[in-house]
């Protein structure tokens, strides 16, 4: 069999020669812990991966929670080109579910699932494989009634028996599955071994000449992407990943490895393409990072700080001499170069307006006039300023219809390697100013003491990290904190060119969470055994080290 098998055209896309990109970010990758998003958060990730070109989006679990079946319901009614996936077991509620929630969708697909593996039937489930065949001729046929476009993938597939496989996927085909996945669900396969895998599907199953062959690959041993990449080499002509390779335990398949991968090793992929635009690659990334709060490594290929960067003498005499002697992709092809566009105190709302659109926010008037001011107050402290730092003001101001949060009024504070903290807040609440002192070991401690004097609604602090969001010494100092009271688990993001305030306004947006909340919560576990005070428990001792940073 040749390495680059023909394969039927997927849906949406020109030619065989097009392999599709199914990103489950929202799904697969919001389930790592500490990357929930919430719906608002969700939408605004899927208008970029429209934007980046996906060609199919899993926006979610729709059984799993009203919270995730809403956000499948408001991104399919939302997309405009890319298809919207619900995942579903193979169970009756699931599926109807899932289509309930797809019915906005200009192109719907349900992705039902079930483990094929031995291990999963005897263990998991308690189900023979006649049992199991039964179920997935079932459940595919109701998917396929209830919906055009239906995927089934069979979990653990790198773990079960190739024969039984080969009858499972078969079956699926036979049933109305127009799409057939093969995850590495545990990343325990090889490149070659996947590939070898793959290629008996294709000979021994007939009938997937007319479905199209997707792989699903985890990365429990690093393997993820080159497992995807063997798996389109064998003919798959869908690779499931996400961005920055974000996942349960290890992660998936890097979205922008797997893309720039076939783009720079074209030839070799047999002149394979995707439909993603690539300059948006690293904007994708960094939205995301902005979104869940956790920092792209310097050293991640394609997207991280220190992809395209050079300090060796002998690296740098080379790219100025011919990039090509170092890098074998351009910067821009992937997005990593500043903004053409510079932002600054002459700006005027429009310019500010435009970015702010291409950034990927849709605003109202009163929105854009609120955070133009805020912009405007921000570019008196700073030169210059990029996306980050856009991105940043965008995520940290409150709505303006938030009536009922606290928002920070004022703040002073006194401190000294020789004194004791004494921080003095003013915080308003819906046009009430209330102003309490406190003292700590160090300003943030002091500060954030006097923050729950206000509001009066004890909470521990689980989680407080510093960062600054752009370069030089001007830039915004970015706090992210993870608070806690007995309902749950809270996150809170502050920017500002001063720590002190940036600590508080991360605070502000943790506690006004918290007093909105339904009582879902990021999480619970050790939350709700969160009974005592920020003011009881000192987790800023010594913090007084980082406040100097600034």
């Amino acid at each position: 069999m040749s390495d680059f098998p023909s394969n039927p055209v997927p849906p949406g896309c020109p030619s065989a020669n097009v392999v599709q990109i199914f990103d489950t970010t929202l799904r697969d990758g919001e389930q790592a812990p500490g990357f929930s998003m919430n719906r608002a958060e969700k939408r605004r990730m899927a208008r970029q991966l429209e934007a980046l070109g996906v060609d199919v989006l899993e926006a979610g679990f729709p059984i799993a929670s009203p919270d995730d079946f809403a956000s499948v319901r408001e991104i399919a009614s939302e997309a405009e080109t890319m298809c919207v996936a619900g995942l579903a077991r193979a169970l009756e509620e699931d599926i109807r579910r899932a289509a309930e929630a797809l019915k906005g969708a200009k192109r719907p697909r349900i992705h039902t699932f079930l483990a094929t593996s031995d291990l999963h039937l005897a263990e998991k489930l308690r189900m023979s494989r006649e049992d199991c065949l039964s179920q997935i001729r079932r459940m595919v046929s109701l998917a396929r009634s209830l919906a055009p476009d239906v995927e089934f993938s069979a979990e653990d597939a790198s773990r079960t028996d190739p024969d039984f496989l080969c009858r499972a996927v078969e079956t699926a085909i036979a049933a109305g599955a127009n799409v057939v996945n093969i995850p590495d669900t545990v990343g325990y396969t090889t490149p070659e071994e996947f590939f070898r895998l793959l290629v008996g599907l294709r000979e021994r199953v007939p009938s997937l000449a007319n479905a199209v062959l997707s792989v699903h690959c985890h990365d429990d041993l690093g393997l993820a992407v080159a497992n995807s990449l063997a798996g389109v080499r064998a003919g798959a002509r869908q690779v499931e990943c996400t961005v920055c390779g974000v996942g349960e335990r290890a992660g998936n398949a890097a979205l922008e490895e797997i893309v720039m991968g076939l783009a720079t090793r074209r030839a070799h992929y047999g002149n394979l393409a995707t439909n993603i635009r690539t300059p948006e690659l690293v904007k994708t990334a960094r939205l995301l990072s902005d979104i869940v709060g956790v920092r792209i490594s310097p050293n991640k290929a394609i997207v991280g700080g220190n992809a395209f960067a050079h300090e060796s003498g002998i690296h740098q005499h080379g790219v100025m001499a011919n990039a090509l002697t170092y890098e074998i992709m351009a910067p821009e092809s992937v997005g990593a170069q500043d903004a053409a566009l510079v932002l600054g105190k002459h700006s005027g709302r429009h310019a500010f307006a435009t970015r702010m659109a291409e950034l990927g926010f849709k605003l109202s008037e009163e929105r854009l006039g609120q955070l133009f001011k805020s912009f405007k107050a921000l570019a008196d402290r700073k030169k210059d300023i990029d996306d980050r730092d856009l991105v940043a003001l965008a995520a940290n101001s409150p709505a303006a219809d938030e009536t009922d949060a606290w928002v920070l009024d004022r703040f002073v504070v006194n401190s000294g390697n020789l004194m004791t903290a004494t921080a003095c807040v003013a915080l308003k609440r819906k046009g009430k100013r209330v102003e309490e002192v406190a003292s700590g070991s160090g300003p943030v401690y002091a500060a954030i003491r006097a923050v729950e004097k206000i509001v009066r609604h004890p909470f521990s602090l689980e989680d407080y990290q510093l960062q600054a969001v752009t370069e030089h010494r001007d830039a915004l100092g970015e706090v992210r904190v993870k608070i806690a009271d007995a309902t749950g688990l809270y996150r809170g993001r502050g920017v500002s060119t001063d720590i002190i305030e940036a600590s508080i306004l991360a605070c502000l947006s943790g506690i006004n969470a918290m007093l909105r909340s339904d009582g879902q919560a990021l999480g619970r576990g050790a939350a709700a055994a969160a009974q005592k005070s920020f003011y009881d428990i000192d987790l800023l001792r010594g913090g007084g080290a980082a406040d100097a940073a600034k």
